[in-house]
């Protein structure tokens, strides 16, 4: 399988799994809660993924979760800068973290070649302005939208209906002309998903692989996984390793991961296991 990160970055993912580091520039988020707000610690951050194996980083400026509410403007002034500073220190991909177009647009014309998507491109402007840039897309499934509660999610397959949903957003993707190998899918875990509900598309990632995309997983410290193992959000690294490994059995190629050098590691075995 190959996964082009826009058009200067080409990977062969048949057995090798891409690391995706993840920055916050958010003050809230589920995982830092703002630890690497501080624009210097930021790009100490950024330094130590880069160190430890990270293939591309993804820089986000508005969390998935609920909360208060980030403006356009305010979520240029995070993400924008961001990008620019790794773009001229790093020669990696840089992903943007957005569901608005008009901010995928300026991150990429700061230097972003993905754009990470988790509204499943609900945004009519998103796509358009990913296929001017040359960049890849991921398209995550979400029940209802981000930042919206969900407290009590319903599906009659969720399996079934997260590959439809995620099968729609790949016509989509390509109808805006933008090439398969650019086109990432991501099912979206505790989005709109009870831990029983994730724990299942986990397991069954072998069924999304077959829509014959990359798989972006996105378990690293998830609550499904505090659930399954009754730990507290600062014990669940081992939890994410064995997701992982899993999720890369199951088809995934691309790792989300607040814990890189972890998560670099668990790819690296699976590589070699597999090759």
């Amino acid at each position: 399988m190959i996964v082009e990160l826009g058009p200067d970055h080409r990977y062969d993912c048949t057995h090798r799994s891409l690391v995706m580091g993840i920055l916050n520039r958010t003050p809230d988020s589920f995982w830092d809660r703002g630890r690497f707000w501080d624009f210097d610690d930021f790009l100490r951050l950024a330094e130590a993924h880069v160190a430890d194996g990270a293939d591309f980083l993804d820089v986000g400026g508005s969390k998935a979760g609920p909360g208060p509410e980030v403006t356009e403007a305010e979520e240029m002034d995070r993400v924008v800068p961001a990008v620019a500073a790794l773009s001229a220190r790093f020669d990696l991909p840089i992903a943007v973290d957005t569901f608005r177009g008009s901010v995928a647009d300026a991150a990429m014309e700061a230097g972003a070649s993905v754009g990470n998507d988790i509204s499943g491109f609900a945004d009519p402007t998103f796509l358009p302005a990913c296929a001017r840039h040359g960049a890849a897309v991921v398209a995550t499934h979400v029940r209802i939208g981000p930042r919206i509660p969900d407290p009590t999610p319903s599906y009659v397959d969720v399996v079934a209906e997260v590959r439809e949903f995620l099968a729609e957003r790949v016509r989509w993707a390509k109808d805006a002309r933008i090439p398969d190998e650019r086109i990432i899918v991501d099912a979206g875990l505790d989005l709109g998903k009870t831990p029983e509900m994730s724990t299942e598309l986990l397991r069954r990632s072998d069924d999304l692989a077959r829509l014959g995309h990359p798989i972006l997983l996105s378990a690293s410290n998830k609550g499904f996984l505090g659930e399954v193992t009754d730990s507290g959000l600062e014990d669940r690294v081992e939890a994410s390793w064995a997701a992982h490994a899993l999720g890369i059995a199951g088809g995934c190629r691309i790792l989300r991961a607040h814990d890189v050098r972890g998560a670099r590691r668990v790819a690296d075995v699976m590589a070699e296991v597999m090759a």
